[in-house]
């Protein structure tokens, strides 16, 4: 991505999902940046899982994530706008969003390279609420193969983003306007602050 592209790229970092994507409430936001939901890029396996009620594990995330790597990736080539949606629970999930199977390497020890918990252009949402709140919406969904059950295994390997990893925390009490007046006021301050090389 070039320096004076002036892109930014959100990642919605959510416990599971809520009504906030699902009711593609993004586009009331009117930011007109296309929205690709991570639950599109699972493979067939991980579907099938998730409908038994059996939770993922690492090696079953893995591919996924680093397709949305890729697709991250496409978008801040191109220089565009846009957002994905996905339940990235634990810091090397996110590390992997940002660097792919460079992250991967790293934390198996492979490679020494120093992966800093940001991009410039790259930022995280991270919409938390109490258990049960989640759970509730959850059970309001039809036609989603993941049950509801699983979301105490989500909460069980939680590691919330810190503010070194560009996040905007979000409490999904917040109305949908007020969620988005303070994502497009985060937005404004990435695009205004100088891309570092």
């Amino acid at each position: 991505m070039s320096e004076d592209s002036g892109a930014a790229f959100g990642c919605l970092k959510i416990h599971r999902q809520d009504d906030l994507h699902h009711n593609g409430c993004l586009r009331l936001w009117k930011l007109g940046w296309p929205l690709h939901e991570g639950d599109n890029f699972h493979p067939q396996e991980n579907v099938e899982k998730m409908a038994r009620g059996e939770p993922l594990t690492d090696k079953d995330r893995f591919p996924w994530l680093l397709k949305l790597h890729e697709v991250i990736q496409r978008e801040r080539c191109s220089g565009s706008d846009a957002f994905v949606a996905c339940s990235a629970l634990k810091r090397l999930y996110r590390q992997i969003l940002l660097y792919g199977s460079k992250a991967l390497a790293f934390s198996s020890g492979q490679d020494q390279e120093i992966l800093p918990p940001s991009l410039p252009d790259v930022f995280f949402l991270f919409l938390h609420g109490e258990y049960d709140l989640i759970y509730q919406r959850m059970t309001y969904r039809r036609g989603h193969y993941m049950k509801a059950e699983l979301l105490r295994s989500q909460f069980e390997i939680l590691e919330p983003p810190l503010d070194e990893e560009n996040v905007l925390p979000l409490d999904i009490r917040m109305g949908i306007t007020d969620m988005a007046k303070e994502v497009e006021k985060h937005i404004i301050r990435i695009k205004a602050s100088p891309v570092k090389p």
